[in-house]
């Protein structure tokens, strides 16, 4: 088979280097990206290895251009992303691209500082402007208004009576500001420290100022404090200082204020001029930078994804040869060794490189080849498990059973539409979409799943078409083959009537899924749509399992495990057809055989019910007596066959349990082997030969005592026969969600859309719109976002459990070539691993 139905044949080479040659050739190799590089080093340290410096140069590098990223983000400008990736550049670049970013380093950090000190000085000086303009305010209310009143308020009692007449009292002061949530708190503390013996004047300052730290906005007050002596004075300042208010100098004579307030306020302007600047230069600065910012970080990354890889090597005896170990897909080897070609030439090198197949016995990695409509369907099998090497490939089959089976759960025309349309405008606008790469996960979910979701929305379209619903109603596509029989009066004037179908249809039944005429029946449309969906959620469960018990046989026969084939995949295809398989084709023959328009013995009547009929199978009991004039069995000989299959099925069960390991033990003996881990081959184990092909399917029964092969396979024989009912019943979940979204579509149908259908006028065109858009919210978040993750994760465990668990192991690991691609894309961690 294909690699689409298998992964890739793995081959791991040894490879041969000159030095000279080994950072271009290993960059094509990156370009590549079909080589997945072993480390032969395990036991060296990271900071002991050859191009140890070179990776450390490179983390500088980073870090610049990170610094570089940040001020630009910072500065709202646009990067340019043309989307090409530049080649990895020579040795001998990386001394310019380091010049470069050290010099734009330098520049920028010299700009900032140089910026932050100019904002320092001109928030100074903006403070210095307010407390002069503030603080004039309060002098002119002193001179107004000082009596000896103040005096006493200023200096307690004892100073007033200690002031004589005509003695002139000499107060000093601070001005300053501080932050306007401090100010409360500074008050108090001035209050209780100085005892009272200080006057504090504040006023606010409307406008925020710009901390020239962080360039955030704060609040200040400005503040002034009147206080008699030096040791008053010595400890207002140590409460400013441990405020953190800022003091300012500000004279005592009007006029020497008012020449101050004229010299800061010309010193602002010149400040804002040599700002404004300062602001332009660093500007200039970043935008260019930004044209190759993005470039620059793919040259970055991909030379320390080079030295990253290099540092895995081994370096021969005469220093001069680079030897490595690589996986790589059996296909690609010409490839790959023309891009080693075109890496030595682009070297100079004369010494052409080596790479030779080597023969081993470790499990290769596990490469299944994706497009992008195959990538997302892999995707969900890789996150059971990633496929043993050459195991069968669930993904192919997956791409039609997934939507099929999400689409009999969510099985809706108009949602299917829905759903389709916004799979179809992602697959449209991919390209642009994708370009935008965005940080949010859910879109990134949607985006990625894109084409299983326009899958999931067609097929629930078509199985929409096949149970008749739109939006909970029908479509009266080819007219109702039902018509009445009876008296119309009658059945008009009578709310609730059964009427039997026999007679009532005229010539061929609807062509194409349900007779419309079902929508409106009352109580028996629900009886009749869960008899149908019912029976075809089991027919389709036991044929998806008997397709995963089938797959099992091909990976049976691809690793050559005749014991596997013969006593495991046997019996467990027996005792699933003989069970349940027989119990699907009872159901055909009750639908072929039964009819509401036959006679008895064939009526609707005498028709059997299959689940009691499956129970009495197993249970060997007699069935209860049939009604007058029906036969008891649907067909000669049922009851001897049903007897012969169940004891076949109960026979299939010790099969599966014993066979493989009294087979094992048995070719032990005969080869005198000890159960020794590794010492046996897979012929040994039971005739299992995989033909000198890797692992992966048989030969591990060799690497356990024989006590463990009892257990293991006693689990697994356990688990088939108990699965085998336990999944049968598992599918009805089929039912059960096809159901539940029918009723809840018809629910929001009859409780919210119906409301404003049924008014009329002007009136009631406004409250249908409002009704509509109600409705149309709570059809688009729940019965299709929540319900179809509902059935979306009900489909995955189908698949999980019920399919895979039949054939698929999931115990190999995913190959992790060297690709510049993927470590572009996932950033700088991807490019350390």
């Amino acid at each position: 088979m294909g690699s689409l139905f298998r992964s890739e044949e793995m081959a791991l080479c040894q490879l041969f280097l000159q030095s000279e040659a080994a950072y271009a050739c290993v960059s094509e190799l990156g370009e590549l990206g079909l080589v997945q590089f072993r480390d032969l080093n395990p036991d060296v340290n990271a900071f002991q290895r050859k191009f140890v410096n070179e990776v450390r140069r490179c983390d500088e590098m980073e870090r610049k251009l990170r610094y570089l990223e940040k001020e630009i983000k910072k500065d709202g400008i646009p990067m340019l992303d043309t989307g090409e990736s530049p080649e990895a550049p020579q040795p001998r670049e990386m001394i310019d691209l380091e010049a470069t970013f050290e010099k734009l380093e330098n520049e920028l950090r010299e700009v900032n500082q140089n910026a932050e000190a100019l904002k320092r000085n001109f928030l100074e000086l903006t403070e210095l402007k307010h407390i002069l303009r503030k603080t004039q305010v309060f002098f002119d209310e002193m001179a107004d208004n000082q009596n000896e009143d103040e005096q006493a308020q200023l200096l307690g009692e004892e100073g007033v009576r200690a002031s004589q007449p005509g003695q002139n009292l000499k107060l000093g002061f601070v001005a300053g500001v501080i932050l306007r949530e401090r100010l409360p708190a500074f008050e108090r503390m001035l209050w209780r420290a100085c005892r009272g013996n200080v006057f504090l004047r504040q006023a606010m300052i409307e406008t925020p100022l710009e901390d020239p730290t962080n360039g955030d906005q704060v609040h200040k007050s400005v503040f002034i404090i009147f206080f008699q002596g030096d040791q008053l004075k010595t400890r207002v300042k140590k409460i400013c200082e441990g405020f953190r208010a800022t003091l300012y100098p500000c004279p005592e004579a009007p006029a020497d204020r008012r020449e101050m307030a004229m010299g800061v306020m010309t010193r602002i302007e010149d400040l804002n001029t040599v700002l404004g600047q300062t602001q332009d230069h660093r500007h200039r600065v970043l935008v260019a930078a930004a044209k190759n910012l993005k470039n620059w970080f793919v040259k970055v990354r991909k030379i320390k994804a080079i030295y990253h890889t290099l540092n895995l090597f081994n370096l021969d005896v005469t220093q001069k040869c680079l030897i490595a170990e690589c996986w790589v897909p059996l296909l690609d080897i010409e490839t790959i060794q023309l891009a080693l070609r075109r890496g030595t030439e682009r070297s100079g090198s004369s010494v052409p490189p080596i790479l030779n197949r080597m023969q081993t016995f470790e499990n290769p990695p596990t490469y299944n080849r994706t497009n992008k409509f195959t990538k997302a369907f892999q995707a969900l099998i890789d996150a059971y498990g990633v496929a043993s090497y050459r195991e069968m490939n669930p993904a192919p089959y997956t791409i039609i059973t997934f939507p099929f089976l999400f689409a009999v759960m969510f099985g809706d025309l108009g949602h299917g539409a829905i759903m389709a349309l916004f799979g179809l405008w992602m697959i449209r606008k991919e390209k642009g979409l994708a370009a935008q790469k965005t940080d949010n996960e859910i879109w990134n979910i949607f985006f990625g799943g894109r084409y299983i979701i326009f899958l999931m929305g067609v097929f629930s379209m078509y199985t929409g078409l096949i149970y008749n619903d739109i939006f909970s109603k029908s479509l009266n596509i080819f007219g109702s083959h039902w018509h009445l029989s009876y008296n119309k009066s009658t059945v008009m004037e009578n709310k609730f009537l059964q009427l039997s179908p026999k007679g009532d249809y005229e010539g061929a039944p609807y062509p194409f899924g349900m007779d419309p005429i079902w929508q409106v029946a009352g109580a028996n449309k629900i009886i009749f749509h869960n008899a149908y969906k019912m029976k075809i959620s089991i027919i389709f469960g036991v044929i998806h399992m008997i397709f995963g018990v089938v797959m099992s046989w091909h990976n049976h026969t691809y690793f050559r495990n005749r014991i596997s084939l013969l006593y495991e995949f046997i019996p467990q295809l027996v005792f699933l057809l003989l069970l349940f398989f027989y119990m699907v084709l009872l159901m055909f023959i009750k639908w072929i055989k039964f009819a509401a328009t036959n006679n008895k013995p064939y009526s609707e009547a005498c028709a059997p019910s299959i689940l009691i009929t499956f129970i009495d199978m197993v249970l060997f009991n007699t069935p209860k007596p049939p009604p007058e004039k029906c036969e008891t069995y649907m067909f000669m000989g049922q009851h001897f066959i049903q007897v012969l299959f169940v004891l076949v099925a109960v026979g299939c069960i010790p099969v599966m349990l014993l066979a493989k390991p009294l087979l094992i033990m048995q070719a032990r003996k005969q080869a005198n082997v000890q159960p020794i881990a590794g010492a046996t081959s897979d012929a040994e184990a039971g005739g299992v030969s995989n033909g000198g092909s890797h692992g992966g399917g048989g030969g591990h029964e060799e690497e356990e005592e024989l006590s463990e092969i009892f257990i293991h396979q006693s689990i697994h024989t356990i688990e088939y026969v108990l699965g085998s009912v336990s999944h049968t019943a598992s599918y009805l979940r089929l039912w059960a969600l096809s159901l539940a979204h029918a009723q809840l579509a018809e629910v929001l149908w009859t409780m919210v859309l119906s409301i404003g259908l049924k008014q009329e006028g002007p009136v009631g065109g406004i409250v249908l719109t409002c009704v509509f858009a109600f409705w149309a919210i709570l059809t688009v978040g729940i019965l299709v976002l929540m319900e179809g993750l509902s059935a979306f994760l009900h489909t995955l465990r189908l698949h999980w459990v019920e399919f895979q668990s039949k054939f698929y192991k999931g115990q190999g690991y995913a190959f992790q070539p060297f690709s510049f691609d993927a470590i572009i894309e996932n950033g700088a961690a991807a490019a350390e691993e």
